[in-house]
C-alpha cells in the first residue's frame, strides 16, 4: 500500500499553511479543483474538517485536510464516517478523533492539498 504523504514540500507550501491555519470556523475554503467553496466546520493546528452541499442528494460532502502530511479526504474507515459532520460539535469530535489517532486521512482515498489562496 502506498502511503500518500507530502510533507517534504513543507517550504513550498508554507503559504498555504499558514493561509489554513488563520482561517476561523464558519470561514469558507476554495480548492483549485472544486468549483464551489467549503465551509468549515472546526479545525486544530493540523486538520481542519470542511463541508459542502450536495443537493442533488439533500446532504453533504466532506473533506479533511491534514496539514502535516499536506493532503486532503476522507476518512480511512471502509465505510466512512458514521456522526454526521456537518455541524460544528460533531467534527470538533471528529477533530479530537484525528488527533488521538483513532483515526486518519485515507491513503487511498486523497489527494494532494490544492487550496486557493485569497
Amino acid at each position: 500500500m502506498a502511503y500518500t504523504d507530502f510533507s517534504y514540500l513543507q517550504d513550498e507550501y508554507k503559504d498555504i499553511i499558514n493561509y489554513c491555519r488563520n482561517l476561523k470556523v464558519g470561514d469558507k475554503i476554495k480548492f483549485q479543483k472544486e468549483k464551489h467553496r467549503y465551509t468549515i466546520q472546526a479545525k486544530s493546528d493540523r486538520f481542519i474538517v470542511c463541508t459542502k452541499p450536495f443537493n442533488a442528494r439533500k446532504t453533504y460532502l466532506y473533506t479533511i485536510i491534514d496539514l502535516e502530511r499536506l493532503v486532503r479526504g476522507a476518512i480511512g474507515l471502509v465505510f466512512g464516517l458514521t456522526d454526521d459532520v456537518n455541524n460544528s460539535e460533531s467534527a470538533q469530535e471528529c477533530i479530537n478523533d484525528l488527533e488521538n489517532g483513532e483515526y486518519e486521512v485515507s491513503h487511498r482515498n486523497c489527494v494532494k492539498l490544492d487550496v486557493e489562496v485569497i
